[in-house]
């Protein structure tokens, strides 16, 4: 075994030590979600998710790209070890990754 040296990043998370403890962040991660979604010049919300706002599979509702969505989703779970304000919002998109809608990709979006 080698000896590399104080941990600067690992599998998408930066890491920062200071005298009172450990800074964790994943700027770069979320940087390439956003170039990746083509959402890099978005306009912050005020919270990721609409206030009240229930997701449903609706009957006659246009379908999205499954693999896409999946994909996006997965890096919303990956991404909440770092930001815990987002995880109620991707605990409530990640219900639809077996079938998803419009509806359900444009809320995973706004979470981006």
């Amino acid at each position: 075994m080698k000896d590399l040296g104080k941990l600067k990043y690992f599998l998408g998370i930066e890491v920062l030590r200071y005298q009172r403890g450990i800074f964790i962040f994943q700027k770069k991660y979320i940087l390439d979600l956003l170039a990746e979604t083509e959402m890099i010049d978005c306009t912050l919300v005020e919270t990721p998710m609409i206030l009240n706002q229930k997701l449903l599979m609706e009957d006659d509702a246009e379908l999205v790209d499954n693999g896409q969505y999946q994909r996006i989703v997965r890096k919303l779970i990956y991404l909440d070890h770092t930001q815990p304000n987002i995880e109620p919002a991707v605990g409530v998109v990640s219900q639809f990754m077996h079938q998803s809608q419009v509806h359900h990709l444009e809320a995973a979006m706004r979470i981006i």
